[in-house]
């Protein structure tokens, strides 16, 4: 039986599809949210006699803009995810690049990453005894860095421009990719912390600030120094419904670029291994017809 259906004008999208035009129309082109990138910046910046902006400060690098400096930042987190993230260093022309896997609300499983593989290559299961490992397998292990990712908005507190300039800058969308093992547990204990309390991280400020460890060389770096501000609870408005909204797009869109690239990666390593097989045994069989 035939269904019957009446033209309804006032239905575009339902009756383009019935009519078979709805893939006609060009795509509605996406505006994409643009997070700057917040960083620890480790080493001074130098002017020709004097320190422009200290070792030790917070970076916020805005995109295709300027770079800003502060010592300290508060933080409104809106959500966090967790990936692997590797560093391959170029060789002949190839260029330095990262591999880095799909982001995730854990890593207890595998996770597809832009190189067509998994995990960036970490072997899968748990790893009872590491030291009986190969040298090989110990070496790529520890150059995969487990990343907490942290996206919300962050105000800078004095911050300065690249030449030490006082700047004003207003809560900026950011997102923080925080790889060091011990800044990975202190960021996560403000999750922990506010998961235990049932508060979502949306509802709270965070302060941050920095502390310096020394090398062995004598050389420092940095790390997150966190507060929690759990006696102010912040009051939910409907910009923050949009900002969230458009930061779960983000984490969508970059997703699908890793799929997409692990997609592409699959099929060129499929198809070098069918070039890369040996046909010197294949004996070619022909049939010959019978004619009744």
């Amino acid at each position: 039986m035939n269904q019957v259906m009446t033209i309804d004008t006032n239905n575009f999208g339902e009756m383009a599809k019935a009519m078979g035009i709805a893939n006609e129309a060009p795509a509605a082109k996406k505006q994409g949210v643009f997070l700057a990138r917040l960083r620890i910046n480790h080493s001074p910046i130098l002017g020709s006699d004097t320190i422009k902006v200290k070792g030790g400060t917070y970076k916020l690098e805005i995109p295709d803009g300027p770079v800003y400096y502060a010592e300290s930042a508060i933080m409104r987190p809106f959500l966090q995810r967790f990936m692997y993230k590797k560093f391959v260093m170029g060789s002949g022309g190839s260029p330095n690049r990262y591999v880095k896997t799909v982001m995730a609300d854990t890593l207890n499983l595998d996770l597809k990453d832009n190189d067509g593989g998994f995990n960036c290559g970490k072997p899968a299961g748990w790893i009872e005894d590491f030291n009986s490992l190969p040298d090989a397998t110990k070496e790529l292990i520890r150059s995969i860095k487990r990343v907490r990712v942290v996206i919300g908005t962050v105000q800078l507190t004095n911050a300065k421009d690249v030449d030490g300039k006082d700047v004003e800058v207003g809560a900026t969308p950011f997102i923080w990719e925080v790889e060091n093992r011990d800044a990975f547990k202190t960021v996560g204990s403000v999750f922990t912390q506010l998961a235990k309390m049932k508060r979502l991280p949306v509802q709270h400020n965070v302060t941050l600030n920095t502390e310096e460890r020394k090398l062995p060389n004598g050389n420092s770096f940095y790390l997150p120094v966190t507060s929690l501000d759990v006696a102010n609870s912040i009051d939910l408005t409907q910009d923050d419904q949009k900002k969230f909204a458009d930061f779960m797009s983000w984490v969508t869109n970059y997703n699908q670029y890793i799929i997409n690239a692990y997609t592409e990666k699959t099929s060129q390593k499929a198809d070098e291994a069918l070039d890369d097989l040996d046909m010197d045994g294949v004996v070619d069989i022909e049939f010959e017809e019978e004619v009744a």
